[in-house]
Order: structure tokens, then sequence, then C-alpha cells
């Protein structure tokens, strides 16, 4: 009788793509067990990716609308929507994503997040009613603000100005709303967990990777505050102290401020999109992967959920890795949530050819698994 067998890998960094996981999964699968029904749902916890994955899923169309980089550059931006359900998925760095600009041509005070609420109101006018972002991969780090005045949210500065640029922020002042909230519901996948300010927020740990200097965090930081503290007061919630405020240059700060946005944990995120629980409780045996599977898969990441909701649901899960540094006991209880792990190093080969062959070596050692699964 054929089994249900469902794959859900994430990521191999630098090597593969969850996608590309997937399918050499799957293809090594289907050699040895040809009839087994075989599902594939590759992993996004809102990064790389994130916006093709979960398209995927629930069966969006892709659409081009005219958008622009986080330099103001115009360029066409993909979007993923169902205008009859009203859903709607986009992946922030479309239009501040740190991959789009010139290395070192701009510095971030010269960038916002203009485009990404300009992109918000173009799918709320398309039929988009809720929206699924994934705010990896940024280059901005502005909190928002650019977004924000997308929306139709106006700054003001001591001399009853408006103010055009972040940079400006520490004169603000006051704040007014858009009249209308004319964009979609937002909830972000993002498991970034760092505050707004200081030490652990947006600017000093992000900041570097993006262009920033040291000399410059003293202006962000006045910026930031004062936008934090004007903030609160214009809405009467202090969002700056939020865990994931900080993600991508504080633009989790400002959907959660200015676009009523919620943040959640990417895998939750993923799991509901995708309905996750019902397809392990529908499967005969659920595949997970990714590069390393060591005592961090148990603590948090996406693959460790995936065997710790097969646990739950007294479905065997197989665990799949370019390398391995977790217990092996097959059907073990508590730390180790596997039924079995598996690894393409030292098993079948050495580092360098994991690396160099990434999709073939895994596609193999999915191949020996099943071949020392027994039939249903």
């Amino acid at each position: 009788m054929p089994r249900r067998i469902l794959i859900v890998p994430d990521k191999f960094k630098g090597t593969l793509t969850a996608t590309e996981a997937s399918s050499s999964i799957a293809s090594g699968w289907s050699v040895t067990w040809p009839g087994d029904h075989v599902e594939q749902l590759p992993m996004s916890d809102g990064g790389d990716g994130f916006g093709e994955l979960f398209a995927l899923s629930l069966g969006l169309k892709e659409r081009i609308f005219p958008g622009m980089d986080a330099a103001g550059r115009e360029r066409d931006v993909p979007v993923w929507l169902d205008a009859k359900s009203g859903q709607a998925v986009v992946e922030t760095a479309q239009s501040n994503g740190l991959a789009l600009l010139p290395n070192g041509q701009f510095h971030p005070f010269d960038l916002d997040t203009y485009g990404v609420g300009s992109i918000l109101m173009k799918l709320s006018q398309a039929g988009a009613k809720h929206c699924l972002a994934g705010i990896g991969g940024s280059a901005t780090n502005d909190a928002g603000f650019g977004m924000a005045q997308a929306l139709g949210w106006t700054f003001f500065n001591d001399d009853n100005a408006e103010i055009e640029s972040w940079t400006d922020l520490d004169r603000l002042v006051s704040i007014n709303r858009p009249e209308i909230s004319a964009w979609p519901s937002i909830s972000v996948a993002s498991d970034v967990t760092n505050p707004l300010l200081g030490p652990d927020g947006a600017t000093r740990v992000y900041g570097p990777q993006k262009g920033m200097r040291e000399e410059d965090f003293a202006k962000a930081d006045a910026c930031f505050n004062r936008l934090a503290i004007i903030t609160a007061e214009t809405i009467g919630t202090d969002f700056a102290i939020t865990p994931g405020a900080g993600a991508a240059g504080g633009l989790g700060f400002g959907l959660m401020a200015f676009a009523g946005a919620s943040l959640r944990p990417g895998f939750d995120v993923f799991a509901e999109a995708t309905n996750l629980e019902a397809k392990v409780e529908a499967a005969d045996l659920v595949i997970t992967a990714e590069g390393a599977i060591d005592t961090q898969t148990t603590m948090g990441k996406g693959t460790g959920q995936v065997a710790q909701l097969c646990q739950r649901l007294a479905k065997p899960c197989v665990g799949l890795a370019g390398k391995l540094a977790l217990g092996q006991a097959e059907g073990a209880a508590g730390e180790n949530p596997f039924y079995r792990l598996a690894a393409v190093v030292p098993e079948l080969a050495g580092e360098a050819e994991s690396l160099s062959n990434a999709a073939g070596c895994l596609e193999h050692l999915a191949k020996r698994v099943a071949k020392d699964l027994p039939p249903s």
C-alpha cells in the first residue's frame, strides 16, 4: 500500500535552498519507493525565498507591481496574490533589500523603506485583505519611517515643518495619522527578537552589516529614541521594547506601530499558513532536513519543531543533514524527537564534496535511508 510521505526541509545554508533540498530528497526517495505519494513542503522563516515558498503552499499567483528599491530607484517588484481570497505574500527585501544595491555605493542614511509601504498600498488596491510578510535581507535602518510615509503618516519637527528624511527624526515633535488605513492586515514572519533601541537594538547589531560605522550610531540612536517616544505618545503603545522591533533595521517596529502588524516566529507563521499540523497528521512518514542537525535544532529551529510536532502526533520523523551532532537513537524521546537521523558527512562523502555537490549528496542520502526502511 503506498505511503504518504511529507517532506518539510529547511535550507542548507550556503548550498541549497529549501526548495532545492526538498526536490533532492523527493528524487532520492522516489527512486526507491516510486509508488509512495510524496508531498513537498519546503520551509521558510521569513528570509530569502519566503515569497515563492509561501505562494506555492497557498496557491497564490505572482504579480509584478511597479516599485522602487531602498535608494528610490524604480524597479519591478514581485508579489504573490489571490484577489478572490484576499491573501497576499510579500518579501520586503524586494523593495528594501541589500542584494538590490551595488556594494558600498549607498549609506544607510540615504536609504529608506518607502518602497515597502508603497507596495502594501498597491496590494490593497489590488484586492489584498491580509498579507504575510517576510522581512529578512534588508539594506535599511530607518525604523520603518519611509514605509509609514507611504502609508500616509506625516511627521513634523519643532518648526512645524514636515520631516522628509529619517535622519531628521531627532527633531520630531508630532505625528499625524492617515485619515484612512488603506492597507491590508499584516502578519510578519521574523525570528529576530532584538528590540529597537540599545546595545542589542537594530542599529548596533545589524547596522554594521549595512555599512554603518561606529560614528553613525549616535545620530541613529537619537533619531530612533525620539521616534519611539513620540510614536508611543501618539498611538498609546511603546513597541520599541517589543521583541522583534529591531528586525530589518527597525522595520519590525514600524510595521507594528504604523501598520498594525503582528510579529510572529517564522515557523509559527509557516505552520499556520500551510496547515502543517493537518498535513503531518495525514502523513505516514515525515522527512525534515537542514545543513546541520545539532543541539540547537531542538531549541526552536524549524527542523526541530517539525520533529517535535511529529512526536506529539505520534508520527515518525526522519532528519537528514549535511552534518550531525545529535544523539541518533531511533525512537528516542525527550531531547531527540527524531525517529531516525542520517547525515551526508561522514556517512556518504567528505565535507568538500558535500558542499560542491550538495544536491546529489542529499539525494543519495535520501535514497539510502529509504532503502533501510521497511515497506508499508
